[in-house]
């Protein structure tokens, strides 16, 4: 005797080989043995054989008409046999039932399986609905496999261009564009992002890069809605002639220096701050939307700005008018530098000229500055603050030393990227020259004299602190975010905190809300500060400031590598000199890219070679390169000083193979004020430019 029956929800037979109680012992036709309990038991059989059977049963089940059978089942459950009987009109022949029962179970849409060998008909509406589903179904599967074809071919599919971007970045993986895509690319041993690219879905690596920004960041866009502008209140009117420093890209003009000669003979230099904080209100919509982007986003030729830009228009310190202003005055004896007293007012401050760094670095130098030579605009207050300046870069040194750190080396390389048309210029200027120092000491000054003045008076703010932790000398040397005063060891102060981009950083502007607290209300305003103290607010701040910024940072780095890349494009550069930064990390003597070469024999740090330049890619930001030459002195070291300390180097690696490299102990954006802090070879990208330093986007050369 035979059996069919059932396990795992698949059909078997196999001939009997004995019966203990509910179970029998069966064997296969490949002679393995089963044990099977008499609830799965079907159909016992004689003849033909359980092979047989199967075979016969399958051919029978493909003849049987669906819907015909279905029409027969009636409305009530029913057994297989049941149904074998009244559609075959005769008691079914084993193969017979058994080809019926096959046929019930592969169609799950007629028929609903009950138990056992048992199943019920589905109802008109849902066979109706299922079977339009299918067809459907079926449809759909016939248009993907005409997307493949197109995509195979080169083209891109109609339908494909309004969401080539969500089917990359934020697909619907259960709809039939995304399938096709993903389909496609592995058919072509290829990635979804390079089929797009090589079919037009997308324009160009740039665009890929710039768009998964974007899908991550500003899933809702960059556009801003419509707003109005506030007005400041109606403030004194500074009696100085006030002028900025900047690149020639920047808009958001955030500070202007002013040089006074008093009665006394005493100098009153003036730090101007642009002031939105008089204007905007926690909470308010503006507020709603500085919050949300924390920070404006840097990359070569572009930017995506913080604030709308009627605002910044509002507020930038344009040359031309009296604009609002956070101003820090500091009284200084000319003999020696001291300064006497400061004094912070809000005011409208007149803008003189906006000074570019593009047309007055050449001019603007040390050796002019010692002998008066030169002619350019505002040359006797350019002067003074030089020699102020000095002073307090000496002062900071003598504090950063006794904080047991070196000097800061005045030797480093800034590298400004300038895109037109696509086209990028990149281009070398040693930081520390003199235009570079006036700003970011004066930066200095007024974030830490700011960060004291808040402190004083008790009303929380956001500091940068480094130094002083736990866990050995990187984790001292990190630089972090705190609401209370505390000393940035790299810069060589007691306390920073940032106070001076408030058009750019949402921190700036927190911090000018207190700093007017503290102006308007003395000894009164930690109960009227915008901020009060152990406000949890100030914390989710910072929290949510720190993983934007980082973000932003690393995009930020991303595109400018992206960008050295089409600059090796452009000069078809092949042959290049490179600088042994650490083991198998070099970096470009004329651009910042940093590349990785495995099996690269040990070389001195800071030595000069010569690099082969095999290939890169732009989707990737990849390189791949050779050593050709490797000059037989000794070590020919660039104008930059490497450094000795491997630790903050380890950030490289990622940098080399395509990934923005990690920030090291003072983060790029302190280390933007002043040249700050490393004493080690790194190279990375500036979060964003800070206090003093050009909107456009530069590659800091650690020392």
């Amino acid at each position: 005797m035979n059996l069919l029956f059932e396990e795992s929800g698949d059909f078997k037979a196999g001939s009997i080989m004995s019966q203990q109680g509910e179970s029998f012992q069966v064997e296969m036709a490949s002679g393995k043995r089963s044990k099977v309990k008499s609830k799965d038991a079907l159909l016992h059989f004689a003849a033909p054989a359980p092979q047989e059977l199967l075979q016969q049963a399958q051919a029978i089940a493909d003849d049987i008409d669906l819907d015909f059978l279905w029409e027969v089942a009636g409305e009530e459950e029913f057994g297989f046999a049941e149904l074998a009987a009244e559609y075959f009109g005769h008691a079914p022949l084993p193969p017979e039932a058994a080809g019926l029962l096959l046929r019930l179970h592969t169609a799950p849409v007629y028929f609903y399986k009950k138990g056992r060998g048992r199943y019920k008909a589905a109802p008109l509406a849902s066979l109706q609905a299922a079977l339009a589903g299918l067809e459907k179904k079926k449809q759909q599967l016939l248009v993907q496999g005409a997307y493949v074809d197109e995509l195979k071919a080169g083209r891109m599919p109609e339908a494909f261009m309004p969401m080539a971007l969500q089917l990359l970045f934020k697909p619907d993986k259960n709809g039939i564009e995304y399938k096709a895509l993903d389909a496609a690319a592995k058919e072509m041993q290829t990635t979804p992002q390079r089929l797009m690219l090589a079919n037009g879905g997308i324009a160009s690596p740039k665009q890929l890069h710039y768009a998964r920004f974007l899908f991550e960041y500003f899933p809702r866009g960059i556009g801003f809605p419509a707003i109005e502008i506030p007005q400041p209140p109606e403030l004194p009117l500074a009696a100085v002639q006030a002028f900025s420093i900047d690149d020639v890209t920047t808009t958001e003009i955030d500070d202007a220096l002013s040089v006074t000669r008093l009665a006394d003979g005493k100098l009153q230099v003036g730090i101007h701050i642009a002031a939105p904080g008089l204007a905007v209100r926690r909470g308010d919509a503006i507020d709603a939307i500085a919050r949300a982007r924390m920070s404006t986003v840097y990359m070569p030729g572009e930017k995506i700005t913080m604030l709308p830009d009627e605002l910044v228009a509002a507020y930038t310190l344009d040359a031309g008018a009296a604009r609002p202003a956070l101003s820090l005055y500091a009284t200084l004896d000319p003999e020696s530098w001291q300064v006497l007293s400061t004094e912070t007012r809000a005011e409208r401050v007149p803008i003189a000229a906006n000074l570019r760094h593009n047309d007055l670095d050449e001019l603007v130098t040390e050796e002019a500055l010692a002998n008066g030579h030169g002619d350019y605009p505002h040359k006797d207050e350019i002067a003074l603050l030089w020699q102020w300046v000095q002073v307090l870069e000496q002062g900071r040194m003598v504090k950063r030393e006794s904080f047991g750190l070196r000097p800061e080396q005045n030797n480093r390389v800034d590298f400004n990227f300038y895109v037109e048309d696509d086209v990028v210029s990149i281009v070398r200027r040693k930081r520390g020259a003199p235009l570079d120092k006036i700003v970011a000491e004066l930066m200095i000054f007024a974030n830490s004299t700011w960060g004291k003045l808040m402190s004083d008076h008790g009303v929380p703010g956001i500091y940068r602190a480094q130094g002083g932790g736990a866990g050995g000398w990187a984790a001292k040397m990190q630089v972090r975010m705190v609401t209370h005063a505390a000393p940035h060891q790299g810069l060589g102060v007691d306390q920073y905190a940032w106070s001076t981009s408030p058009l750019r950083r949402y921190t700036d502007l927190v911090n000018q809300w207190q700093i007017l607290a503290c102006v308007e209300h003395g000894v009164a305003a930690p109960l009227v500060a915008t901020f009060k103290p152990r406000d949890a607010d100030l914390f989710a701040i910072v929290s949510a400031f720190d993983a934007a910024y980082s973000g932003y940072a690393e995009f930020q780095s991303g595109m400018e590598r992206y960008w050295c890349l089409r600059w090796l494009a452009q000069h078809n550069a092949r042959a290049v000199d490179a600088v042994v930064l650490k083991d198998e990390l070099l970096r470009l003597v004329e651009i910042p890219l940093v590349l990785r070469m495995p099996g690269l024999p040990q070389l001195a740090r800071g030595l000069q070679v010569r690099l082969d330049i095999l290939r890169w890619d732009e989707v990737d930001l990849t390189v791949e390169a050779r050593l050709l030459e490797v000059p037989a002195a000794a070590a020919q070291a660039l104008d930059v000083d490497l450094g000795d300390d491997d630790e903050l180097l380890e950030g490289m690696s990622e940098a080399a193979q395509g990934a923005p490299a990690e920030q090291s102990e003072a983060d790029a954006a302190d280390t933007t004020d002043t040249g700050d802090s490393a004493d080690a070879g790194t190279v990375q990208s500036t979060p964003a430019p800070d206090d003093g330093e050009s909107e456009n986007t530069t590659a800091d050369v650690r020392q």
